[in-house]
């Protein structure tokens, strides 16, 4: 990982977070959670500090939050939220919205996307996203969050990685 100061890296985070809406609860947690010491619940996140791994991670879960419907975002870690969710379009655009936030927090990318997690794939979208190839672009468009560099001009708006809208308003 990079020589990056957890302690203030990770305030960095949770005022971001505050910043944009998402609610962050801090909470003990069992070890039954899909991340160490995290979970997601009705608009917000829940972390255990004492078994968080990674503080990373927390981008990652609030992304999934930010790109989730606001309808089902009040669903989340409940019985009435459907059990695909997230659908594979909004777990791609969960990553590149954590992409977007590391560059907007200023962090190395290994933070978010580092060896413990995606299914061994850090390297692979870490370049990707480092390149340009912006998987999940067409959602942020769609969603109005973000914006091609194209469609950005067209607009007189920030091309990706800079966003219109951290949380999604679109159904």
């Amino acid at each position: 990982m990079s020589e990056v100061n957890s302690t203030t890296e990770l305030h960095k985070i949770l005022a971001f977070l505050n910043e944009i809406g998402i609610n962050i609860i801090e909470k003990q947690l069992d070890e039954s959670t899909f991340l160490p010491g995290l979970a997601l619940g009705p608009n917000c996140v829940y972390i255990d500090y004492e078994k968080l791994s990674y503080p990373g991670d927390i981008l990652h879960e609030a992304g999934h939050i930010a790109v989730t419907s606001p309808t089902d975002r009040a669903r989340i870690g409940t019985e009435t939220m459907a059990k695909d969710w997230p659908s594979q379009g909004e777990e791609i655009a969960t990553m590149l919205w954590s992409f977007a936030a590391c560059k907007h927090l200023n962090l190395p990318l290994d933070y978010v996307f580092h060896a413990g997690g995606y299914k061994g794939s850090s390297n692979w979208l870490m370049d990707n996203f480092d390149t340009g190839n912006y998987i999940g672009l067409p959602f942020f468009e769609w969603t109005q969050m973000a914006y091609s560099e194209q469609k950005a001009l067209e607009m007189n708006l920030p091309a990706f990685p800079k966003m219109v809208k951290w949380v999604r308003e679109k159904e």
